[in-house]
This record gives structure tokens, sequence and C-alpha cells, in this order.
């Protein structure tokens, strides 16, 4: 599962991208090739996690993070720009809020852009869904209404996310890459002296009026801050007043973005976190980690983090009759924390 940085030229992806990779990945500056690379979430009940059973190593749960090419001036290479949104499966818009910047005319731009892409692809396959359709089936007629539904939204000016689709429907705008059909969040990318994010306010309105998630930083100082070895950032973060870097909260944003959710595994040699997709159930969890665990999976052994929070132990969480034995068909739960049995 794939997040892209999406936004006009000079909006300060690629330093929000640096920084969310913590500088691991070579950028290459200026061209038309995206940037890929994966970010760790950072995650506080993992650490919280950690101090009830100290492990020798903690490792957090990472998210793919593409920096698409921001998207020329003037139209230059934007098809193959647009090629590149399609595909991931979800997007963040970053946008630049200082001075010299008009943050509501550049989402209006993005947008529009977009838009008009989703409405070439819906127009060419209208005619062959029409013309399939007339044989009757079931699912060319399914196809064909999702296609004149999303057709007509686009001639509104409307994003396809903007209406429900049911599991099916979904399916079909899925395999016509659709980009506005993508789940979006904003990124309101401020200036260090704006960490309260006062520029931010025309990208957070317009994210509450779409429903949709909004975050905001300064990607330069978050760049920076990622550059630091750890004893530094703690130094540096607290003469800010602040617990984290704003990174966290965008990471945390982008799985949730995904649709995806998180379990623990705990012991002595590590405590760790993984991404799911909610709804996984116990055995597809258990693949996350590795293949053996689903083929050969018995059972999970699972409490909720908030157990050992409250209670401190996992002796205290079993005398308490917290600790569950699930099953094949037990869905996971975000905050589980899980020891998976298992015989191949």
């Amino acid at each position: 599962m794939e997040c892209g940085l999406v936004g006009l030229q000079g909006t300060g992806k690629t330093t929000l991208f640096t920084a969310l990779t913590a500088h691991s990945v070579p950028v290459q500056v200026g061209s038309m090739k995206p940037n890929i690379g994966m970010a760790d979430i950072p995650d506080p009940r993992l650490l919280q996690i950690a101090e009830f059973i100290p492990p020798e190593k903690i490792i957090p749960a990472k998210v793919q993070v593409v920096d698409i090419p921001g998207v020329p001036s003037g139209g230059g290479q934007l098809n193959q720009v647009l090629a590149n949104i399609r595909e991931v499966d979800a997007v963040a818009q970053v946008v630049m809020c200082c001075e010299g910047h008009d943050p509501a005319s550049d989402i209006a731009s993005m947008e529009a852009e977009m838009i008009v892409a989703d409405l070439v692809v819906a127009e060419g396959s209208l005619d062959k869904a029409t013309r399939t359709a007339r044989s009757g089936d079931k699912e060319s007629k399914d196809r064909l209404a999702v296609i004149e539904k999303v057709h007509a939204m686009l001639e509104e000016e409307r994003p396809i996310r903007s209406a429900t689709w049911d599991e099916q429907e979904q399916a079909i705008l899925k395999s016509y890459g659709m980009i506005t059909a993508k789940p979006m969040l904003y990124v309101a990318n401020v200036a260090e002296d704006d960490l309260a994010g006062a520029a931010a306010a025309p990208v957070q309105s317009h994210a509450e009026s779409h429903g949709a998630p909004c975050v905001h930083l300064c990607s330069t100082l978050e760049s920076e801050i990622a550059e630091l070895d750890a004893d530094d950032r703690s130094e540096m973060l607290e003469s800010m007043g602040i617990t984290e870097p704003a990174l966290g909260a965008f990471a945390r944003a982008c799985n949730e973005l995904l649709g995806l959710s998180t379990f623990y595994t705990a012991g002595e040699k590590e405590v760790r976190a993984w991404s799911i997709q909610q709804g996984a159930t116990a055995p597809e969890a258990a693949g996350s980690i590795h293949g053996d665990l689903q083929r050969g999976f018995i059972r999970a052994e699972c409490f909720h983090c908030d157990d050992l929070f409250e209670l401190g132990s996992e002796k205290a969480i079993k005398e308490a009759g917290r600790l569950r034995s699930e099953g094949k068909t037990y869905v996971m739960q975000d905050g589980d924390v899980a020891h998976i049995l298992f015989n191949v």
C-alpha cells in the first residue's frame, strides 16, 4: 500500500519526503521520476508497550511513501505526473502556506487537473461500457452504471470520492485507476515562524468541507529534525515545547487513510508494530509477519495494549481473565498485542 505525495511544483513535497524517510533515500531533484521510500510510523503505544515488556529492539510499523513529481506550470509532462498518481493507493496533497502563495488557488488548480484527467478516462470508457452492456450481462450493466455516475459527477466538477460507493463499485473504480476516487489527505506546509499553523486555515477549511483529514507541518524544519541523532532530536523538540515531530501525526494519518490498523508483537527480543488492513483476520495478521505463520496458524493469544497499560504485566492480564485465545475467524482489533501459535 502506497501513499503518494502530490502537489504543484515548489510546495516542499520532496523536502517532506526526505524527512519522512530520514534522508535514507537518494532523491532526484528536478526529475520526472518518483522517489520511493519507507517511512516509520511514530507510535506512542509502541513505546509504552516497551516500558512494560522491555525488549532488545523496538521496531515501528512502516508506510510506503511516493514523492510524485510536482505538477508543472504550463502543463508540460502533466500526463506523466498523472500516470504516477494513478499507481498509488492514497493521495496526500502538499500545499504551501506562506507569503507569496495562495493555498486555496493551489488546491483548486490541483483538483481541476485531477478531475479533467478522470473525465478523459470516463469519456473514453463510456462508449465501450455502453456497447458491452447491450449483451444484458449483469456485470457489464453494473460497470456502465458506475461509469455513467462517474461521468456525471466529473462534469459537475465533483471528485469521485465525494460520493458513497459500495464494495463492488469501488472495485470497478479501482480497475479504471480513477485519481479522484482515491482517499485524500491535505498537508499544509507552513513557515518555520508559523508552527501553530495560522496560514494553514484555508487548507483546513477546505479539508473539513470535503470530509478529508488535514495536518500542518513545516517540511524544512521536519527535514532538519530528521537529520539529528536521537539525543539531539529530543533536545531540540524539548526546546520547542513539543513531544514529537509533526511527521508522527502525518504518518499515522497516512496509515489510517490507507485503511490500515496496527497490532503488536512483544517479547524479550523485540517489541514490534505491524500494519494490517482493517478487518483482517488473525491468520491474515499472522501472514503479515511470515507466510508460515498463516499457513500453520492454530490460534492467537491476544490482549489489548490498554489492558497492559492498566494492569502492568502479562501475568496480571492473565490473572484478570483478559488474555484471549482467538481462532481463525477472529478479526484483529487496532491495538491488539498477539502471540501467534502455529504448526508447519
